[in-house]
């Protein structure tokens, strides 16, 4: 089994990120190659918390200018987890 903290690469922090934290869901970078219950065993792991469901996003790269240069972002995957009523990672209420 790989390492969980390779499978969890960060927390996403943005305004949609925080308003499905209300909702008990909380949002993380993930491996390109992580699937559902890898994402699900390393969040309960990390955290010490029960995952209720995941569900995975594929994040496309983006072009984008600074000046005269050119590039893009880079793609990658995010996972939004959901915990069960009660539970929360203190994580993301300290930001």
């Amino acid at each position: 089994m790989r390492d969980p903290h390779t499978i969890v690469l960060g927390p996403v922090i943005s305004e949609k990120s925080y308003q499905l934290i209300e909702h008990n869901k909380y949002t993380f970078k993930v491996d390109a190659r992580a699937r559902k219950p890898q994402v699900a065993r390393a969040v309960e792991e990390i955290f010490s918390v029960s995952v209720v469901g995941v569900n995975m996003i594929r994040t496309r790269s983006k072009p984008k200018r600074r000046g005269l240069r050119r590039g893009r972002t880079s793609s990658g995957k995010k996972a939004i987890v959901e915990l069960p009523e009660g539970q929360k990672i203190e994580f993301f209420e300290s930001m």
